[in-house]
């Protein structure tokens, strides 16, 4: 059985990543290594949860194929895509394009099933897809929040933070993306300063710029002279986040950012929104299918640009309150048809990006929590293998909070010990305990306790679990309040990984020239 331990030994023999101060510093004081390791990314050894039946999944493939076939879907602004499409078979009017049942999927099996995300740091490499899961931060919030400064226009500085934050958590995998939008720099040069930040305040994989096809050019030349030319035609070391203009357009915008990404062997994750009542239908079941022909349609075209291409299966969905209109996230329908989006893409032989930590609380508080478990467990029962928006989700994706980002990269460590699943051996089976304890008797200091204690149970960093009285008199602070106190003492103890100089130099030239190339835009 594959654990955290075993995945950090092989990623990194011999080196673990201590934290010293706090619950690791005591229980390193006793002479044992502490039980936070961090590890590359985790392996499931807990199965995936299947909702559907063959019958009613065959149901949904057949109404995306007729929505394919009949309806079709538009590729505006991107010739090149329109010829692609001619070239693969597809019937095309002006557009408009439509495909014959089956098509996409025959396309689709030049696919890789899994592939690397390449680290700076080799240790940090991850795998996406087959059993593997990796958490990623949240993506997209123009604002930030914490309970000092409230809810304001996020910055480059606040960028830096949560990168610093995520590369500190040992529960967190990758670096992410744009983990919130920096407004006091320009639109057309924010990106390279952002993948700058990615690759020198972290050490793991990361997601470059969507929002132009030059952008996403700039991106993948950054990571070029990190990794080499050479390293990055054959290997993956980024992603990029590309969303559908549901219902069933892909603009041109984002047909060539992904069509970039393939063309340089990189991976663009394809990732439909359906707001469920306004881009899509109301029902659970047709918006599924209309997720499944659009996702299909954007998977495919990364194959005809670059024939093997890694690629992810991406899907994002979200119900709406149907009285105001307003976008609700972390609700019981989206959940439960992500059980169906991993079904549907385990079918397609695919890596899956699905769900996250959502919630439309405008506060780390019970809805948050309550809302983002809702979610969370359903990207984890899914089987989703890249899992964005893990961390730091508050406000309906319009805020990135300090707070929320703690609490939910705590959340995080209990799911690589509820991941894990339920080791059944000699040791973990006890029978020795039992001969030395006997009947009656407690088993706080039996040689068995002993020998597990520091590892038996996942501890949380955020949560009291001390007696009221102690609460009490240490303050009687809320979760959030503990989680304040926790992001700053992340950030006052946070050391960047090495960089090479040369490198650094590289890369700095590489941005000042860029922007030189441009006049500043702020629109």
């Amino acid at each position: 059985m594959e654990t955290v331990e075993t995945i950090e030994a092989k990623a990194s023999p011999g080196r673990r990543r201590e934290r010293a101060g706090g619950r690791d510093g005591r229980r390193a004081g006793h002479g044992t290594a502490p039980p936070h390791r961090k590890a590359p990314y985790i392996l499931r050894n807990i199965p995936t949860y299947d909702i559907l039946g063959e019958e009613s999944l065959l149901k949904i493939e057949a109404v995306a194929d007729r929505i394919l076939a009949e309806v079709g879907i538009e590729f505006r602004d991107d010739p090149v895509a329109l010829q692609h499409w001619k070239q693969a078979g597809a019937e095309i009017d002006g557009l408009l394009v439509k495909f014959e049942p089956g098509m996409l999927r025959e396309i689709l099996k030049s696919a890789p099933a899994s592939f690397t995300q390449h680290a700076r740091n080799p240790a940090n490499s991850v795998e996406i897809g087959g059993k593997s899961v990796v958490f990623a931060p949240a993506y997209g919030s123009p604002f930030v929040m914490d309970l000092d400064k409230g809810r304001r226009y996020g910055t480059i500085e606040d960028f830096r933070n949560f990168i610093k934050l995520a590369q500190s958590s040992p529960w967190l995998h990758h670096s992410g993306g744009t983990i919130c939008e920096p407004v006091d720099v320009p639109v057309n040069k924010r990106h390279l300063d952002m993948v700058y930040a990615h690759l020198k305040y972290s050490d793991r994989g990361f997601m470059g710029s969507v929002t132009a096809e030059t952008r996403a050019e700039d991106s993948i030349e950054m990571a070029r002279i990190v990794f080499g030319r050479d390293f990055v035609e054959q290997n993956c070391v980024i992603l990029g986040n590309v969303n559908v203009n549901s219902p069933l357009v892909w603009d041109g915008t984002m047909t060539n950012v992904l069509r970039a990404y393939a063309r340089a062997n990189q991976a663009a994750v394809i990732v439909p929104f359906i707001l469920g009542g306004a881009m899509g239908p109301v029902t659970t079941a047709g918006a599924l299918a209309q997720s499944l022909a659009e996702t299909m349609a954007g998977c495919a075209l990364t194959q005809l640009e670059r024939k093997g291409a890694p690629v992810v299966f991406g899907n994002f969905l979200s119900s709406m309150s149907l009285r105001s209109g307003s976008p609700t996230f972390g609700t019981p329908e989206p959940a439960i048809g992500s059980m169906v989006i991993g079904q549907l893409a385990r079918r397609l032989n695919l890596p899956l990006r699905c769900a996250g930590n959502f919630s439309n609380s405008k506060l780390p508080d019970a809805q948050a929590m309550n809302e983002g478990t809702m979610s969370m467990l359903s990207a984890v029962h899914c089987g989703a293998n890249f899992i964005l928006h893990s961390a730091g989700f508050l406000d309906g994706l319009l805020s990135m909070s300090y707070e929320k980002f703690i609490m939910d990269a705590d959340f995080c460590g209990a799911l690589h010990s509820y991941l894990a699943g339920v080791v059944v051996d000699d040791n973990a089976l006890a029978f020795e305990a039992f001969r030395e304890v006997g009947v009656g008797k407690h088993f706080l200091g039996c040689a068995h306790t002993m020998a597990n204690y520091q590892t038996a149970f996942w501890d949380s960093e955020v949560a009291d679990n001390e007696p009221f009285e102690k609460w009490e008199t240490a303050g009687r602070t809320d979760a959030a309040t503990r989680a304040n106190a926790r992001w700053k003492q992340m950030l006052n103890d946070y050391q960047a990984p090495p960089m090479d100089e040369a490198t650094d130099e590289a890369l700095l030239d590489f941005v000042d020239q860029t922007k030189a190339r441009m006049t500043d835009a702020w629109y």
